[in-house]
């Protein structure tokens, strides 16, 4: 067995929560690594329909050991009611596992989230106001307080005080808020440490001996690689690394630990949240796409709002694959399709009267027009097809020509929104 880390190759929304959970059927591990719960990763499988924001997407099997790693935002609160949720809809008590060296968000990193987007207006950069910036703000600020932290109360207390000396500043003179005494949150705080206490434990050396044994492990990662602070859209990205690249820091293994790298990516493009976006579509066919798409409408699956779309962006794609490493390509929602005549792909940017096939910075992104390239639709529902070959010639030359310009093989083909619903495909490009 490999360590195989499984990302977005676009803007987030791709699909990785489905990919994630059909390859956890033959892992051992499924680890978080980066993030909070500002994203959330839609399952359906036999249980029902789940947006899961903390949880890996692994806790469906109960084979499988899930484990929140030190790279992530842990929002205790929403920790405690997902694995609630779980357990009234019938889901067996997953495997769990939460490292020490984790850091909490704390509600002041909500409450600041929230009154900056709102400060900024139209300047916002379309926060899902789950505390992510303000949260990692203070972690790389050294204000942060590891999960470790919560058991012992005097350092407890004095690591509140030291963080809510300046938010309490600005809480008074830039929002205009109340301020927040320690004492507000110290019951809390051990209420939620007594509640994780069972889960917690050194997860980095859990995966090392993992590792090690050969066994299968599953790492998730979090929205998508133009999201990536360092290498996406900035400054409309989040604020964590979303790249394969951190897998192994966040997660605690070894980097030549990762032997593959699979990045999911829609048959169209879909986005949440502000910033450039070149294929997105305002008109009635955006309507239309919008509707049709993801299981139920393109819409977050943690703030429920409509999701941005466009036709499927080669350079973009190209991009998100080549920063993540790719080893192969996961293409989703690809059913979604069959109800067009053509299929427009884009093959470039135009900007200032020059057609580009490399993703620009952002200036010269914030200029591009995109250009097209038509394909013939198939016009057929393919949402029960279980073979390559049963697919029609059209969306096979569909699937063929996305692979040419991504140049990675794609291995992997959802047809559908269920677990079931995928096709295996043997790739056409060879790497090396």
């Amino acid at each position: 067995m490999t360590v195989t880390a499984i990302v977005g190759a676009n803007w987030g929304d791709e699909g990785k929560g489905k990919v994630t959970d059909m390859m956890a059927a033959a892992s051992s591990y499924v680890v978080r690594y980066q993030g909070g719960s500002n994203a959330g990763h839609t399952i359906i499988n036999p249980f029902g329909k789940f947006a899961l924001r903390m949880l890996p997407s692994g806790v469906f099997y109960s084979n499988v050991v899930n484990v929140i790693g030190p790279g992530v935002a842990v929002d205790i609160e929403v920790l405690l009611h997902e694995l609630e949720s779980l357990t009234v809809r019938g889901v067996p008590a997953p495997q769990l596992r939460i490292s020490e060296r984790a850091q909490i968000v704390l509600p002041v990193h909500r409450l600041l989230d929230e009154l900056e987007e709102n400060r900024l207006g139209g300047r916002s950069f379309g926060s899902t106001k789950r505390g992510i910036a303000p949260f990692y703000s203070d972690k790389y600020a050294k204000l942060g307080i590891q999960i470790s932290g919560l058991f012992n109360k005097a350092y407890l207390r004095e690591r509140l005080e030291n963080l809510l000396e300046s938010k309490n500043i600005l809480l008074r003179h830039l929002y205009g808020q109340s301020t927040i005494q320690v004492e507000e949150w110290l019951a809390k705080l051990s209420e939620q440490a007594e509640a994780i206490a069972p889960y917690l434990c050194d997860t980095t050396a859990l995966l090392h001996n993992a590792y090690r044994n050969g066994e299968g492990i599953l790492l998730e990662g979090q929205l998508g690689a133009l999201r990536d602070p360092d290498h996406g859209i900035y400054p409309f990205t989040t604020s964590s690394s979303t790249l394969a690249g951190y897998a192994s820091v966040g997660a605690g293994l070894p980097p030549y630990s990762i032997e593959k790298i699979v990045a999911v990516t829609k048959a169209y493009s879909s986005c949440v949240g502000a910033g450039p976006f070149v294929v997105e579509m305002e008109d009635s066919k955006g309507d239309e796409l919008r509707s049709r798409g993801g299981d139920a409408g393109e819409y977050g699956a943690v703030t429920g709002r409509p999701r941005r779309v466009g036709w499927f962006d080669a350079v973009a794609t190209r991009y998100g694959c080549r920063i993540q490493g790719a080893t192969s390509v996961a293409l989703t929602n690809l059913d979604v399709l069959g109800y067009l005549d053509e299929i427009p792909v884009c093959v470039g940017y135009e900007i200032g009267g020059e057609v580009v096939d490399e993703f620009p910075y952002q200036d010269k992104l914030s200029l591009a027009k995109p250009v097209y390239k038509q394909f013939p639709g198939w016009k057929c529902d393919i949402s029960q097809i279980t073979k390559l070959e049963g697919l029609p010639e059209a969306a096979r030359d569909y699937i063929d020509y996305i692979e040419s310009e991504l140049g990675v093989g794609i291995t992997t083909v959802s047809v559908g929104p269920n677990r079931e619903q995928v096709i295996l495909r043997q790739s056409q490009v060879h790497r090396g």
